[in-house]
């Protein structure tokens, strides 16, 4: 591959009709401009210039080389410019992808606020379950994916990722309206041991969960309704056909009419991060990301300060049992 620097150099004794100018215009000895033009012809097997009297004139390998030269040249300036561009915010771009419940809250504000902080960086977002995202993120089809993990130790989210904790999301216990429970500020989940439930598609991480936290209290759950849209469960609920556990961002993406109450005893969470390769280049563009998606989480979670389940119906469609 040709050494841009002689190229350069070639450029400019072209322009300059001499090795003495060209060393002046570049702040080179004329012994140094000699030893690169040399090196040049070497690399390129041709001989470049032709010395007399009057000075130097470029041979036809020459002129070829240095029309290239100036074509290269112009388009490696543009590519520093590019670069300075990206870096300062002024162009680039960030792929991202999220799981739905927060692409649906967390996102949104995220996506809102980036973009009119930095216009000219191109946006995009996909949608998919940690599972589906994870591994084209390691591929490096995005800069940057929200995924969660319940802690059940069934995804190994560390591996070739870095992790920057987001929030916790709590878990609450989900009723359908006048459930006899819907009176108790909180529920053990092993008082619905008998109970129809509601959750996620088998095999799917939320179905893992709900499944583990049955266990955990002794029992396994009788699961009559599969689906792993949030809004779909809360409106089986709300039609009184199961119960279910849910977490707070799925209660902030629509209206229904059903009775949240908090898990009675060990708090229950799943954590969000925000996942970048850890072996790959982050971007300016990456880390200004990251940086919105950590104050719009620092904000829902001081929202987190009046639950969901304890505001009334005008704000969220929720009922409000307590004694």
């Amino acid at each position: 591959m040709l050494d841009v620097r002689r190229l350069k150099v070639l450029q400019e004794v072209a322009q300059q009709g001499s090795f003495s100018a060209a060393a002046d215009a570049l702040s080179f000895t004329q012994s140094a401009i000699s030893q690169q033009i040399a090196a040049l012809e070497r690399e390129t097997g041709a001989t470049l210039l032709r010395r007399g009297p009057g000075g130097v004139t470029l041979t036809d390998a020459g002129r070829a080389l240095v029309s290239h030269t100036v074509a290269v040249l112009a388009r490696l300036a543009d590519a520093e410019r590019e670069l300075a561009a990206i870096a300062g915010l002024r162009g680039g771009r960030v792929r991202l992808a999220s799981f739905p419940t927060a692409g649906a809250t967390l996102v949104t504000n995220a996506v809102s606020v980036f973009a009119e902080r930095h216009p000219e960086v191109e946006l995009s977002l996909t949608e998919g379950e940690p599972n589906e995202t994870v591994p084209r993120l390691r591929r490096g089809e995005f800069e940057l994916a929200l995924v969660y993990d319940y802690g059940l130790g069934s995804m190994d989210l560390e591996q070739g990722l870095e992790l920057v904790h987001l929030l916790d999301d709590p878990l609450s216990v989900v009723l359908p309206p006048g459930h006899g429970l819907a009176s108790r500020r909180a529920v053990e989940i092993a008082q619905l041991a008998e109970e129809p439930w509601v959750g996620g598609v088998r095999g799917g991480l939320c179905n893992e969960m709900l499944l583990r936290s049955c266990q955990e209290e002794g029992f396994e759950p009788h699961v009559a309704f599969e689906s792993n849209d949030h809004q779909v469960l809360l409106g089986l609920v709300s039609a009184g056909v199961g119960v279910t556990l849910l977490p707070e961002l799925a209660f902030r993406t629509g209206q229904a009419d059903v009775e949240i109450r908090p898990v009675k005893g060990a708090r229950k969470v799943r954590k969000v991060f925000a996942a970048v390769p850890s072996q790959s280049y982050r971007s300016a563009a990456t880390e200004a990301m990251i940086e919105v998606l950590r104050a719009v989480s620092h904000d829902f979670t001081a929202d987190l300060g009046a639950p969901t389940a304890y505001l009334d119906g005008n704000e969220h469609g929720l009922r409000d049992s307590r004694p």
